[in-house]
Order: C-alpha cells, then structure tokens, then sequence
C-alpha cells in the first residue's frame, strides 16, 4: 500500500541526524567520486532512507552488479533540485505537482537520471529513471517501498 509506505517514510523522515561515518564509508565503496559528490547533497534524512534501500535491495538481490547497487543509493537524489523541506514534501505529497517545486520533487526520478547522465554508468541512470521494467528494477521498487 502507498499510504502505508508514505506514513513510514515520513516518519522516518522526522531525524535530520547525519548517517554514521560507517554508512558513509560503505556508501563511497559503491559510489564514483561524481556521484558521490550529489549523495552528499542529499539531505541526510535522504541519505539514510537511501542507505537503508541499498540494505534491503542487497538482499534481495545479492548477486547485483554495482551500477545497480548505485541506483539503490541515488534513487532520490533528484529530490534535491526541488530544494523542498519535510513539511514542503508533505504537503507536495498530498496536493501534487501545483508549482514549479512540487512539481520538481514529483518529477525527482527523471531530474535524478538527468543530473547522472553525465558520470554514471547508463544501467545506474535508466534505474533511477525508472525506465527498466527487468527483475532488477522490481526488486529496487520492492526495496525502496518500506
């Protein structure tokens, strides 16, 4: 259920605290420099959502190649360009794309793809895309929806 999903993820998303430097190592071990450099713009509540996806799609799909794993990181990340805050994203959830920013922060996963076009490996943009329709992008769906 979304609903349920979208309850979690909120509040999930109260803490602002920053993901321990064990979770940010693991996450540099994934990411290339570039890619890494937008996960650390991520607010940190992003960032721990999108260490915990990457736990869960690990095993779910443990034989997963690294651009994969990647996308399990930076699935969010175009929720940055949208610059919206918890209560922002709250209310964009809830009454959909009405301005230029709610709009944005629905429209996150081609934003994402675009922004990681340029230094990631094609199977990492396509996933954050949401383009692939394959195991792999069913089980990244099923590790991100909590």
């Amino acid at each position: 259920m979304k609903s349920v999903h979208l309850i979690k993820r909120a509040i999930g998303s109260l803490s602002q605290a920053p993901p321990s430097a064990v979770e940010v190592t693991k996450v540099q071990d994934v990411l290339n420099e570039a890619e890494f450099r937008l996960w650390s713009e991520m607010q940190y509540r992003d960032q721990r959502h999108s260490i915990a996806v990457l736990g869960r799609f690990d095993n779910l799909a443990p034989t997963a190649r690294q651009s994969e794993r990647a996308a399990a990181l930076l699935h969010d990340v175009g929720k940055n360009i949208s610059g919206l805050g918890f209560l922002s994203r709250v209310v964009a959830t809830v009454v959909g794309p009405r301005n230029r920013r709610f709009a944005e922060y629905h429209n996150h996963e081609a934003l994402g793809a675009d922004l990681l076009s340029v230094s990631s490996d094609p199977r990492t943009v396509e996933l954050v895309r949401g383009a692939a329709v394959d195991d792999v992008s069913l089980l990244l769906r099923a590790a991100d929806d909590i």
